[in-house]
């Protein structure tokens, strides 16, 4: 005859199945957005993150919520994207998980740029400290991408040399994975910055 599982042993298995299947849902959410299934992506998002907070968890929830916002940006919800940001950064802030918070001041400025359209100089300083916080952290993927953003907004506002001459040096370091999409957006705009 076998003894029951104590209760609290059956309690914390139920409460790994739950961290378990939330994440789940929150890394389906971020891949079905990805491959542009927005909506349906930005539900499994929510209710993963819906779960997660449930369970009381902060870690890793910083991350969750920038791949929220990443789907607000990508659906065209930017107040909802910008509220996303406000709150991963100050979750960031409060627990010293801050990972992902190079990516969340790129994902602020792109959604500044998307919400208003003019506001050049606040997501421009969002792009420099997402590089800076990048580089400090040694995120070379993750500085790549903020300083393709910000090559991006200064082609777009003629600073061609100055676009090229901060990522040029950037995408220097690699020497492998030019096949992925981060390495090929920015080579393409380097390419249209030498032209």
């Amino acid at each position: 005859m076998h003894a029951d599982p104590p209760a609290q042993g059956v309690n914390f298995a139920r409460r790994i199945t739950l961290y378990q299947h939330a994440a789940a849902l929150i890394l389906l959410g971020s891949a079905l957005v990805r491959t542009g299934e927005v909506g349906e992506g930005t539900r499994q998002l929510v209710e993963g993150l819906g779960v997660w907070n449930q369970l009381g968890a902060r870690i890793y929830l910083p991350h969750g919520i920038c791949l929220l916002a990443e789907s607000h940006l990508v659906g065209g919800r930017t107040a909802e994207g910008l509220e996303c940001v406000a709150q991963a950064l100050a979750i960031a802030a409060d627990t010293g998980e801050y990972w992902s918070v190079a990516r969340l001041h790129q994902l602020r400025a792109q959604l500044l740029l998307q919400m208003h359209g003019c506001e050049h100089e606040s997501a421009e300083a969002h792009l420099h400290t997402a590089i800076g916080t990048a580089r400090a952290q040694g995120a070379r993927g993750l500085e790549l991408c903020a300083a393709t953003s910000l090559a991006r907004l200064w082609r777009d506002q003629g600073k061609h040399t100055k676009a090229h001459d901060l990522l040029a040096p950037v995408y220097g370091w690699f020497t492998e994975g030019f096949d992925t999409p981060d390495l090929k957006e920015a080579k393409a705009l380097l390419e249209q910055l030498k032209a």
